[in-house]
């Protein structure tokens, strides 16, 4: 979960980025993120433009993903459908 510019640090490569919303300053960490989840925004947001330049999954408009997921939670972020499912769900699928 990263939710200021001071928290950039903390997201490492391969994890989702879960955020409130993206500006052109959030962009460099799209490079490390394996996919994004963004509270705020549609198909024409800053944060759902560079995930597809980045060919990444994205679900924007969330409204509640950074208070509903936590750190270190796997989830499956299915940006097709527009559906964020926690691992846990897919178990034995």
């Amino acid at each position: 979960m990263i939710r200021t510019p001071a928290e950039f640090g903390r997201l490492r490569s391969g994890e989702v980025l879960v955020c409130p919303y993206t500006n052109p300053a959030w962009t460099p960490l799209f490079q490390r993120a394996a996919a994004v989840v963004v509270d705020a925004g549609g198909l024409g947001s800053h944060a759902a433009i560079v995930a597809r330049e980045y060919g990444i999954p994205a679900v924007m408009g969330t409204g509640s993903g950074t208070s509903t997921l936590v750190d270190g939670q796997r989830v499956l972020v299915d940006g097709t459908l527009g559906v964020v499912l926690p691992a846990a769900s897919l178990e034995g699928s």
